[in-house]
């Protein structure tokens, strides 16, 4: 695998050995003797550099420690060399500051990534088209909005524990997590509610999207980046047949801004002349953003807390007892509300532990758009910035005990050696800090609090392997996908 990787590397990446070169080169040029260092470190062989060892320590669940031996032998800020790209490792809690708020730095998203999801996705705009998008997004994912669709929600989560955990004895978490997230996206997001021939199509398509997001960008027959690229192409046209639907549905009166992500964007509009905020494509490529990006971070959470939950009967057992007293004041079928959410207190805090452990995302890529400088050197333009998360999550100077499982350091209100000293800002980063703060955070907050609460109250589970490890490719993955023996609970 690791000599495909090489030769994929080296066959769609050739030109960066002179880029790699070339960077070494015009930095010197443009540094005079009194100008700032470049960070300490090495590039590496040209194209590889760094990559593989990175690669390798993911897939082993030993990434923490590749960057943490990195860190000790260079410091905080270390330059190396990554895909392809000279790179510059910054750590620590003022370093996730400069990376979030630099006006100098902007997201860097693979290759891959850019071309499955597009040219006008928010993931690549800087400046005013950034803002644009990213508010248009917002006005969906405000609370005041989601509070609308908490019984929606709740209908698919419902309809979920049914068809796909109610009478089995045995199942495999992460996928059914998955396929759970993409309905209530294909629902909320597109209008796409259960047995709609678009949303099994676009399910289909979606998990060949998935298969091919993270891949050496290879455009050649049989290869995961190509299926890819046709499916995303198939996704794209679906999103844009929906989003003419929904602008003729609203001009005649049948949709309103509410109704979906697709009438609430095309609703939008400028402040001269009431022009529409965002173009067809730029509606098409934040879809499929969203639908991505609000796939994978709620699965990979829900997953992973099923998984701490099975070896922690403590906290399972407060849970329950929460989510018991939220049902005993309802009647017996109705929907969950808002109000019930902001009294899942305790399981909230089980959810963001479980993301400081386990961030779905290890680390990200900005690009230097000018020289700037960081503790005392250089980071020459056009160099990527990568910051990673468990830098700050699992430093027992910010984290009391990090490698314990303790929900009640997110507690304002508790006593304990975990909460005794504030974590300075941005060093929790689950997800992300600054104007690029992930606009779905609340939305991942909805969907974990209302399957959880039917999924404690319904089953008791225990763990199917006894290797209870997970590997990053580059999102966790726990073995085997977590199988788990289920049976169901007798409520009180």
């Amino acid at each position: 695998m690791e000599f495909s990787l090489v030769v994929a590397l080296i066959a769609v990446a050739s030109s960066c050995v002179f880029v790699h070169f070339l960077a070494r080169g015009a930095t010197k040029k443009r540094r005079s003797p009194a100008a700032k260092k470049l960070p300490p470190g090495s590039l590496g062989l040209p194209v590889i550099g760094q990559s593989l060892g990175l690669l390798r320590a993911m897939r082993s669940n030993s990434g923490e420690r590749w960057v943490r031996r990195r860190i000790d032998r260079y410091g905080a800020v270390s330059k190396l060399s990554l895909f392809g790209k000279p790179t510059v490792l910054v750590a620590g809690a003022a370093a996730n500051r400069f990376v979030f708020f630099s006006g100098a730095l902007a997201l860097q998203q693979p290759r891959s990534v850019q071309r499955i999801l597009g040219d006008r996705s928010i993931l690549d705009l800087v400046g005013a088209d950034h803002r644009r998008v990213r508010g248009a997004l917002s006005e969906f994912l405000r609370p005041e909005m989601l509070r609308m669709y908490v019984g929606k929600i709740d209908g698919e989560a419902r309809r979920h524990v049914a068809g796909c955990w109610s009478g089995r004895a045995a199942v495999t978490v992460m996928p059914l997590m998955k396929r759970l997230t993409f309905d209530i996206i294909a629902s909320l997001l597109f209008g796409l509610g259960p047995g709609a021939a678009a949303r099994d199509a676009l399910a289909g398509d979606f998990e060949r999207v998935m298969g091919g997001m993270w891949a050496v960008p290879v455009d050649l027959p049989f290869t995961a980046f190509r299926r890819s690229l046709r499916a995303a192409a198939r996704a794209r046209r679906l999103l844009a047949g929906i989003t003419r639907e929904r602008k003729a549905a609203l001009e005649r009166g049948a949709a309103t801004r509410s109704s979906d992500l697709i009438a609430c964007l095309l609703s939008l509009t400028d402040d001269r002349g009431g022009a529409p905020l965002l173009s067809e494509e730029e509606i098409v490529d934040t879809a499929m953003v969203a639908l991505v990006a609000g796939h994978d971070t709620s699965s990979i959470l829900m997953t992973f807390m099923v998984r701490h939950l099975a070896n922690d009967p403590d906290t399972l057992a407060a849970m329950v007892q929460e989510h018991e007293e939220i049902a005993r004041s309802k009647r017996d079928g109705e929907a969950l509300t808002w109000e019930d959410l902001t009294r899942m207190k305790l399981t909230w805090r089980v959810a963001q532990e479980t993301l400081r452990i386990v961030p779905p995302i290890f680390g990200n890529f900005r690009r230097a758009l000018e020289d700037i400088e960081l503790d005392g050197y250089v980071i020459p333009k056009g160099w990527q910035v990568f910051w990673v998360a468990s830098v700050t999550h699992m430093d027992a100077a910010i984290f009391h005990d990090p490698d314990k499982f303790l929900p009640s350091r997110f507690d304002s209100q508790s006593s304990s050696p975990a909460t005794a000293k504030a974590a300075p800002p941005c060093s929790y980063v689950a997800f992300g800090g600054g104007p690029r703060i992930c606009p779905g955070i609340e939305f991942a907050r909805i969907e974990t609090l209302v399957m959880m609460h039917h999924l404690v109250r319904k089953f008791r589970w225990k763990l199917c392997c006894k290797e209870d490890t997970f590997a990053r490719d580059p999102m966790p993955t726990p073995l085997h996908g977590l199988p788990i023996e289920i049976e169901p609970r007798i409520s009180p």
